[in-house]
Parts: C-alpha cells; structure tokens; sequence
C-alpha cells in the first residue's frame, strides 16, 4: 500500500515537470487545431508564424495560457497513470520475470490505466483549450462569444450554459486518444529502456554511483522522449478532433464524423495539424517526466517497475 502510495506520488511530481517543459508547445498545438482545420477563417501560416503572433499579441503569458488548469490536471493525471500502470502491470506480471518487459501486459497495462485518467484529463482540457483558444481580438472575431478571465470563470461558465456534462465535451475522443496513447508510450519506454539499460550493461561491467545516475539520467530522456513522440504519431487525428469538438460547440461530438469533415476540406494535413510543435513538445515533456519519475520514486525508496 505504502509503496504504491509513492508511486503515485512519483507520477505527480512528473506531471508537474510536463507541464513546466511543454505548456508552450502545447498552446501553439491547440491554436493550430482550433484555427488550421478549415472550420475557421482564421489561419497560421506555421506554428512559428503562431508563436511570434502569440508573444506579439499576449507576450509570454500568452504561451502559459491554461497552465493553471494544466497544472491541476497533468500533476494528477499524471500520477493516477504512472500510478495505475505500475500497478496494473505488477497484478498481471504475475510470475513472470520483471527485468524483461513483456507486451502483453504493458500494452493493456497501459490501456487500462489511459481510459481511467481521461475521465479527469477531460474537463481540465476542455478548460485548458478554451482559454488558449481565447486570443486578445474583439470578441466578435472569435467563434467563442464568451471571454474568460481564468480557469474557474470559464468552468464556471460552462455549466451555466452546458450543464454539467459541458465539462465532459469530448469524453469519448480523450478515452479513445489516452487508451490507445498510453498503451504505446508505456510499451515504447519500456522496450526502449531495457534495450538501452541491456547494451550498457554489456559496455560497461563496473560503474561508479556517479556513473549510474548519469546513465540511468540520459537513458530517461531517451526513452521518455521517444515515448512522448510515438504517442503522439499514433493519436494526433483523435487529439484535433478533441480539440475542435471542445473548442466548438458546433462541432459534432462524434470524432470521426469531425475528423471526416477536416480531411474533406483541407485533406490529411488538417488531420496532424499542429505536428510540428507537438511533436517538439513531446520530446522534452516526457523526458522530463520520465526522469522526474525515475528519480522521485528512488528518492522514495522504490525503483520503477521496469527495474
């Protein structure tokens, strides 16, 4: 009890440390959804024409626009999926040797712990995209008519004119997108760290306690990244269509009718709209989150469970 408990604490501190190192990827990926898509007028030529719009316009508190919300739903978020995999993957490990990931209980130990957390993840992006969204023009040039003035009023805001479940916007496309994209991080940082921990084992039979944390540090930010990359390359098409239907209250709220409409207007590139800076993002994000993990859980006392 006492170790998952830490587990979860460890995911905590890494959603933090995501949030810290990709928030401004993340408000130029959703500018570019809400506004490259062929639903709007308006459109960025890239996302460095969007980033320079953003800090001419807002300066760089307009890159952190949503962070409060962010901060909230990532740092939990964060450590109720560390916290799920970990768990969920012991309970189906069973006998099996731990030092060798298997598939077939990472990918649905993944899964599993992707379709729980979206049922937070949901509102506090629906949140999140509405104020970044929310630029400083008149508001007759917005298709949202209503300006916020920070996470609370723009939750408050929502369930004055949608209820409740206005919150939950998008429910099924977060699921979609956190399922599928967890099982594919959690097997791509698994595969990718025993891969890299197994050749420098044979490279280097002794190693200083010096040595080890560097090692176990540039083999964090490795597989971390490529994790946060493959996630993305995998789920994209879900998270515009989850942008648009959040952002857009006339937007169906079936994903694929959504992302049906995109690919008819302006083709598959509508469809990975924001893939540059996402995937930018990814890198950084998740190697921060893996190494803030790692060494949060050994500072703790445990160890990851790939160990």
């Amino acid at each position: 009890m006492e170790e998952g408990l830490k587990e979860y604490a460890a995911g905590f501190a890494a959603g933090i440390a995501t949030v810290i190192t990709g928030h401004p990827f993340d408000t130029v990926k959703v500018k570019l959804q809400a506004n490259n898509t062929g639903l709007h007028g308006k459109k960025y030529r890239n996302a460095l024409h969007c980033t320079a719009h953003i800090l001419r316009t807002e300066g760089i508190r307009g890159l952190y626009k949503g962070a409060t919300s962010s901060f909230i739903g990532v740092s939990f978020e964060s450590s109720l999926s560390f916290g799920f995999y970990s768990q969920a993957k012991a309970a189906l490990q069973g006998e099996w040797d731990s030092e060798t990931p298997r598939l077939q209980t990472i990918f649905p130990s993944g899964a599993f712990a992707g379709a729980i957390i979206s049922c937070i993840l949901c509102p506090a992006e629906l949140i999140k995209c509405r104020l970044q969204v929310q630029g400083v023009e008149p508001i007759a040039s917005q298709k949202c008519q209503i300006r916020y003035s920070g996470p609370l009023d723009c939750a408050t805001e929502t369930i004055k004119h949608e209820g409740v479940k206005g919150l939950f916007r998008g429910g099924l496309v977060t699921l979609l997108r956190e399922a599928i994209g967890n099982a594919v991080f959690f097997s791509t940082y698994e595969y990718s760290r025993f891969y890299m921990h197994s050749q420098a084992k044979s490279a280097l039979s002794s190693r200083s306690q010096a040595q080890d944390l560097v090692l176990d540090v540039g083999i964090g930010i490795i597989s971390g990244g490529l994790a946060g990359m493959s996630f993305w390359s995998v789920v994209l098409p879900l998270d515009v269509a989850k942008t648009i239907i959040q952002t857009d209250k006339k937007a169906s709220r079936n994903p694929f009718d959504t992302l049906s409409l995109v690919y008819k207007r302006v083709g598959i590139r509508g469809c990975y709209a924001g893939l540059g800076p996402t995937l930018t993002r990814a890198f950084p994000a998740n190697a921060a989150a893996i190494v803030v993990w790692e060494l949060t859980a050994k500072a703790l006392g445990i160890r990851p469970s790939s160990n």
